[in-house]
């Protein structure tokens, strides 16, 4: 279902399991997806660095890491996709 789409992923990228297999994952959909933008809603805030675990495992395998801490940032999301 994702061969050709726009995947939005909405997480904060702190994930508590392994984040190896994370970024195994996100680098497969990657592959089948035109587009995966994710939505995490701490990129917004100010010194924010995307290096937690599961946002680095994903981080090379996504094509815009966009914030999600306002409806203004929702709102440069849709502006990604189009």
């Amino acid at each position: 279902m994702a061969r050709g789409s726009v995947v939005i992923v909405a997480s904060d990228g702190l994930e508590r399991g392994d984040a190896a297999l994370l970024g195994v994952e996100i680098e497969t959909l990657h592959r089948l997806a035109k587009t995966i933008i994710w939505i995490n809603p701490h990129r917004g805030k100010i010194g924010y660095e995307p290096v937690q675990g599961g946002m680095a495992a994903a981080l090379p395998h996504i094509d815009h890491l966009v914030a999600g801490h306002s409806l203004e940032a929702f709102q440069q999301a849709l502006d990604t996709m189009g």
